[in-house]
């Protein structure tokens, strides 16, 4: 290796050791700076305190008031010469006679007493002006340090011994100055925050007043202090910033004063804020949303969202983290939302993934949207239509519990069948007057979840009082799921999510923007963008007709005759075909004594003595039979119990008797 290599080799690593030097200088520089940071907002309001003070005394030393200054102090040192000057000669007349009524005592005493006076006015007056023209906040911390610097080098002095030195005492006073001269530096730092370049003029300013030594200046005449601010962050769903809570401050109390925090941070007013407990006992935690997680995602739904859980679906994306939200897929629902918001739009998704997986039945009271599902599942508009589907999803239920029953089971393990009521408020007041149908739409409610049947309630007026209530004061309270989009007021907002309407959905901005944007209860006052599916998307699922035992056969269909209790067999064909395939034949010896020859519609009273004549003999079992409710069977059986043609013996049992109905 010649001498050229060598020293080649020698100056590359000496770079090389340069660049290694000024990458740990500059790792401890940035952990420095980090640690200051941490530690800026734990000073900044002494910090503020001290400019605050400091300003104020600069301030108070004008011309004007250091001339004030000089005239108390020239006229208290007059004052005090002259009352001095009384006192002694006061004290020469008392020793010249020891007469006090002596004239020349008199009038020295008199003069005393008023020179006396006029120097304590002067020294009023003097300490007036000292306040009005102060030291400098630094002149005074020196004199102040000074008081114990001095004392303390004095006792190290006095308590050291030659070469042992007692440093305790001049220590302790040295860290008292440099921690208040720490304390002030730190508290004035302006705090590093990676900001976005794409930041908004609004989230700039935000950044700005949530800087702790802004705050501290300000917190006091919004009513806010005892607080300050941490490092304020900026992520996908806006702007966090943790405030710590000193003295009589909590959490709550903290969030009650959110107009003083929207004022001192000129906050608008559509700007969604919230403030919540922070992971750490003494902190708030402020979020601002000023941008969307979800923004630049696509909102449109296809199947690939539905989760592979099966008691699971997707409803949409938390706006503040991007996370998508699911909700329990057996549970019922109920969705509520003003005119416009989106209503509509954010339950299709969910009625799709319902359909896909089981049966779904669409009740629409206004008849918009059951055009678009119109061949793809079974629609309810009209009355009659309304009707029929409420009576044969009660019988399906009943059908249900005694196949249950004989199976021993206590949850249906096939197909879920999803019921969506919308507008409740249009079917309540169809059905109001029909206690039958309105009791088996509430018993739908309470009992058909583990029978399978699950009822989505949707309404553009969440109330249950009133003349037109949109939800039943018996239904809402089985609606455990519940999901609210912009609503009227906080009555609405009550209902709708119950007790998390401190979510405040009233508030959610009005604009297309924000339509399908809305708080899911329980989950958090973080506001949700649900998925959404166009017409063509729905047009594009296939086609399920679900038909209950209730339900008139086709006219292209033969009537098919089933055993009391026994559900036709289904078969799913292509298209609006749904067809009741004959069960087996039943033995000879089970078959029914008599049968229906008279033509004519089957009544109430009819099904129930029917019910009677194949072998019922409780009204539970007339229940479970025909699908009606308790109230239509016990009403039914009075008229017949007194026409004769039901008898009731001795046992309580019920059986047929000769008298026809």
């Amino acid at each position: 290796m010649d001498v050229r290599e060598a020293c080649g080799k020698v100056g590359s690593g000496a770079k090389t050791g340069v660049r290694f030097s000024a990458e740990k200088i500059n790792q401890a520089t940035a952990a420095v700076g980090r640690g200051l940071d941490v530690a800026a907002p734990a000073v900044a309001p002494f910090a503020a305190r001290w400019d605050a003070e400091a300003d104020r005394r600069a301030k108070l030393r004008t011309p004007e008031h250091l001339k004030a200054l000089i005239v108390a102090q020239r006229e208290n040192t007059s004052a005090r010469s002259t009352a001095a000057t009384a006192k002694a000669q006061r004290r020469a007349a008392k020793a010249a006679s020891s007469n006090p009524l002596n004239g020349a005592r008199r009038a020295a005493r008199t003069a005393d007493k008023a020179a006396s006076g006029h120097a304590k006015s002067t020294r009023a007056d003097l300490k007036a002006a000292r306040k009005n023209y102060p030291q400098t906040l630094t002149r005074l911390a020196v004199k102040l340090h000074a008081l114990h610097a001095i004392p303390a080098a004095a006792a190290t002095y006095v308590m050291s011994d030659a070469g042992d030195w007692t440093t305790w005492p001049v220590g302790t006073s040295l860290g008292l100055i440099a921690l208040n001269a720490g304390a002030v530096l730190v508290g004035r730092r302006q705090l590093t925050v990676q900001l976005d370049e794409e930041m908004s003029a609004e989230e700039r300013a935000l950044i700005g007043r949530l800087d702790p030594l802004y705050w501290a200046q300000h917190a006091e005449a919004r009513g806010l202090a005892g607080t300050v601010t941490g490092v304020p962050a900026l992520g996908n769903g806006g702007i966090t910033c943790r405030v710590r809570l000193d003295g009589q401050w909590t959490v709550k109390k903290f969030r009650a004063a959110e107009d003083n925090v929207r004022n001192l941070l000129g906050m608008r007013t559509a700007t969604r804020m919230r403030i919540t407990n922070d992971r750490e006992g003494g902190w708030a935690v402020i979020s601002i949303a000023t941008r969307s997680a979800a923004a630049g995602r696509s909102s449109a739904w296809t199947p690939e969202l539905i989760p592979a859980d099966r008691l699971m679906m997707s409803l949409g994306l938390d706006t503040e983290t991007g996370e998508e939200v699911l909700i329990p897929f057996d549970e019922r629902m109920l969705i509520a939302g003003a005119s416009g918001t989106g209503k509509s739009w954010s339950t299709r998704p969910l009625l799709a993934t319902a359909h896909l997986r089981g049966d779904l039945v669409l009740i629409d009271g206004k008849g918009e949207e059951a055009n678009e599902w119109d061949g793809v599942c079974r629609c309810a508009v009209e009355m009659d239509e309304i009707d029929a589907v409420v009576d044969e999803i009660h019988g399906e239920m009943n059908r249900r519990k005694a196949d249950m029953k004989r199976r021993k089971i206590s949850v249906w393990d096939g197909d879920q069948l999803t019921v969506l009521v919308d507008e409740g408020q249009v079917v309540l007041a169809s059905i109001g007057k029909d206690k039958d149908r309105l009791q088996r739409l509430i018993e739908l409610s309470s009992l058909g979840r583990s029978r399978g049947i699950v009822l989505w309630w949707a309404t553009q007026k969440p109330v249950m009082s009133g003349g037109a209530p949109g939800v039943h004061n018996l239904i809402a309270p089985n609606l455990l799921t519940r999901f609210c989009l912009r609503v009227a007021d906080q009555q609405e907002a009550q209902t709708a999510l119950d007790d998390c309407a401190d979510y405040q959905p009233q508030k959610i901005e009005r604009g297309k923007e924000w339509r399908g944007h809305g708080y899911l209860k329980d989950y958090g006052p973080r506001m949700i963008r649900t998925w959404t599916l166009d017409n063509a998307g729905i047009r594009a699922l296939p086609a399920k007709i679900w038909r209950g035992t209730a339900a008139p056969a086709a006219t292209d269909v033969p009537a098919v005759s089933a055993a009391p209790g026994e559900r036709p067999a289904l078969r799913l064909v292509k298209g609006d075909d749904f067809l009741l395939a004959p069960p087996a034949p039943r033995p000879a010896a089970e078959a029914p004594a008599e049968s229906a020859t008279e033509a004519g519609p089957v009544t109430n009273r009819d099904k129930v003595l029917g019910a009677v004549r194949d072998g019922a003999r409780t009204a539970r079992d007339i229940t479970d039979r025909t699908g009606l409710n308790k109230g239509t069977v016990s009403r039914e059986l009075k008229q017949l119990l007194a026409a004769g043609a039901v008898r009731k013996g001795d046992d309580g049992m019920l059986t047929a008797g000769e008298v026809s109905a």
